[in-house]
């Protein structure tokens, strides 16, 4: 089962970067990917698609980043989710708060779209 992607990002030359750098993922494996651009509508996505990685920008609109991370680890309907938080956002504090709040990891903007595909591979348990 190839599994879904999920990305929040309320800049959408961002959020097509990131599906560009992704789609190498849906046409040779079959993975869906799915869009949000802020934290309440990529929250509702969650819910509702229950994606197997999440890529979420921490300073969105609506609900930021760490908001929607602690959400989706706090409700037990929805588990197993690995969440990346993708961020300007590059201080350490900020990045052990997300950290505590369950993401799986914690990537700085500008990123590099080599390292985007290997955590994405590395979550979705795909051979790279």
């Amino acid at each position: 089962m190839p599994g879904k992607i999920l990305i929040v990002d309320d800049e959408v030359h961002i959020r097509m970067l990131l599906e560009q750098t992704l789609e190498e993922l849906e046409e040779e494996c079959g993975v869906e990917i799915l869009s949000a651009q802020n934290g309440e509508e990529g929250l509702a996505l969650i819910q509702s698609q229950k994606p197997d990685v999440v890529f979420l920008d921490i300073m969105m609109p609506k609900l930021n980043g760490y908001e929607v991370c602690q959400r989706v680890k706090e409700d037990p309907a929805i588990t197993g989710i690995g969440i990346v938080l993708l961020t300007a956002k590059g201080q350490e504090v900020d990045r052990r708060q997300g950290m505590e709040l369950g993401a799986s990891r914690y990537m700085t903007k500008p990123f590099d779209p080599d390292e985007v595909l290997r955590v994405a591979k590395e979550l979705l348990h795909l051979d790279a």
